[in-house]
């Protein structure tokens, strides 16, 4: 399950900044509905696929949570 950060705060960070990790997550959610988004969410998954070929591409089968980490609160 993705625990990273929202699209609300992901919408106001370069592409280039975020974690391949956030890539690979949005851009399967945007794989799921392409059929149901506006010009704006085109251009959202647009660039997010730009992003993730400017890297690469992926270098392995991405799991969404292996770079969280998982913090208790003690009190």
């Amino acid at each position: 399950m993705y625990s990273g950060r929202d699209m609300t705060h992901l919408s106001m960070i370069p592409k280039n900044e975020w974690k391949e990790s956030e890539l690979a997550f949005f851009h399967h959610s945007f794989q799921q509905i392409v059929p149901y988004l506006n010009a704006e969410g085109q251009s959202l998954h647009r660039e997010i696929v730009q992003e993730i070929e400017a890297r690469g591409g992926f270098h392995r089968n991405h799991d969404y949570t292996s770079d969280i980490r998982m913090s208790y609160d003690t009190e």
